[in-house]
């Protein structure tokens, strides 16, 4: 994830492509396992205020990004490639999803995790929450050092 200068928020097309590209990635034979991190030391700060702009202003829009988060917490649990998630700074909303839905979540000292961050999410964290529970994770919208 690459935009440092929003903290790696996500916008539409980013919140897309953390959707879908787990298909891509399971159907190339060329790739045999996912690194994912942030750029700039911060893996994800959550959705970008455009997109939660636009989600609370077009219902169509929030529910293709309700439908967007499902599709993303199934396709990378279903993604038959190894994938593990290099997590520094703040991960939120998808790109909280990412990091703990990854086979395996290496989390920096200054890393730190916020949960439900806010009711557009919901969908996605309601499916996400039976995986992050059986994993010991209860985030319930404060922020968890890695370290916990």
């Amino acid at each position: 994830m690459e935009n440092p200068r929003t903290l790696n928020a996500a916008d539409a097309d980013m919140h897309r492509d953390l959707a879908y590209v787990w298909q891509e990635v399971d159907a190339d034979p060329h790739v045999s396992a996912v690194l994912v991190r942030g750029a700039g030391g911060t893996f994800s700060a959550g959705g970008s205020y455009d997109l939660i702009e636009e989600m609370i202003a077009d219902y169509d829009v929030l529910v293709r990004v309700w439908k967007e988060a499902r599709d993303l917490v199934y396709n990378l649990i279903n993604c038959s490639k190894p994938v593990v998630s290099a997590i520094e700074g703040v991960a939120v909303g998808a790109g909280l999803a990412v990091a703990l839905l990854a086979d395996i979540s290496v989390a920096g000292k200054r890393a730190r995790l916020l949960g439900r961050p806010y009711p557009l999410g919901g969908r996605c964290w309601r499916s996400l929450g039976h995986y992050l529970a059986a994993a010991g994770w209860h985030g319930q919208g404060q922020v968890s050092p890695a370290a916990q």
